[in-house]
């Protein structure tokens, strides 16, 4: 059986209605926990389990997080429930194209207790023998320095193990005291990892690179083996030793909503991948299924 983990934080989703009268759908999401719910769909009959890694509170919202995770058929044993704490939230709001905004409350979030000591020790024991872990700079930026050494630490021992990881930029500055601090943290994760799927407009943003096969080289020097670079409309570029190709996504006439664009390509891909496709087979799979995401409002599509 493949044993895969995501690790990051989940939070409270609130997007407008269609009516434009103020309502708000409440939902849940965020980045690790789109692309784990994605790449269990997309793994389907497959021998596998697919793990979410996480802290929440013991409030009613958390209860519904963990069935709902549970309802996707996510194993939910490595999520540390904290008394009196909750989880984050924040809103989408989308314009006539699409394109989102987000507006955060996370300061207090549980998912930022995630690394603590006695939390990462026993990941340390509870993701031995895992196949893949994911995350991404996300991951990262919810935690404090010392947590983040710690979860550096966690990743070194997995990999000595024989575990893979796979890793997403996903670079949002507000969750950085700095762009140098956000690089290391970064350029850490990426010594260590396998697959490599940065957003080409990210990386840009934190590395300066000048295009996506920049991020290529910059990933190759780092010792990455594979690297999908995701270009937003235009096709995504897979870097492996041998060399580089293109892999052009399903053209979607009038976006709704373009939360976890990036995140659902990640899932399908990755689970292309464990089931034994090819990177260009595996890059189709996660277009196409970014597509069907992209033309449905909310981070996660019905089932």
């Amino acid at each position: 059986m493949l044993r895969i983990a995501s690790i990051g934080e989940c939070m409270i989703e609130l997007s407008e209605t269609a009516g434009g009268d103020g309502a708000m759908h409440l939902t849940f999401g965020g980045d690790t926990l789109n692309t784990a719910v994605y790449l269990a769909r997309s793994l389907g009959d497959c021998d596998a389990e697919v793990h979410y890694v996480t802290a929440l509170g013991d409030d009613p919202f958390s209860d519904e997080m963990l069935a709902a995770w549970q309802g996707e058929g996510l194993k939910t044993d490595q999520v540390r429930r904290l008394p009196g704490r909750l989880p984050g939230l924040y809103i989408i709001r989308t314009d006539e194209n699409g394109e989102r905004s987000f507006h955060y409350w996370r300061n207090a979030a549980a998912a930022r207790e995630l690394c603590r000591p006695e939390q990462a020790e026993a990941l340390k024991g509870a993701l031995a023998g895992f196949d893949l872990v994911y995350l991404s700079g996300i991951t990262l930026g919810i935690l404090d320095a010392e947590s983040r050494g710690r979860l550096f630490g966690l990743l070194e021992t997995l990999k000595q193990g024989g575990c893979r990881i796979a890793f997403d930029t996903n670079y949002r500055p507000r969750l950085w005291e700095s762009p140098e601090e956000a690089r290391e943290a970064a350029t850490k994760v990426l010594s260590l990892a396998d697959i490599a799927l940065p957003t080409f407009e990210d990386d840009a943003a934190l590395f300066g690179d000048t295009g996506p096969e920049a991020t290529v080289e910059r990933l190759f020097g780092l010792g990455v083996e594979e690297v999908v670079v995701k270009c937003g409309a235009e096709p995504c570029v897979i870097g492996r030793r041998r060399g580089i190709a293109r892999v052009t996504g399903e053209k979607v006439e009038k976006p709704l909503d373009t939360t976890a664009a990036g995140d659902s390509f990640n899932g399908a891909y990755l689970a292309a991948r464990l089931a034994g496709a090819g990177p260009e087979e595996a890059a189709a799979a996660g277009h196409r299924l970014a597509a069907r995401v992209i033309a449905t409002k909310g981070a996660i599509i019905p089932a």
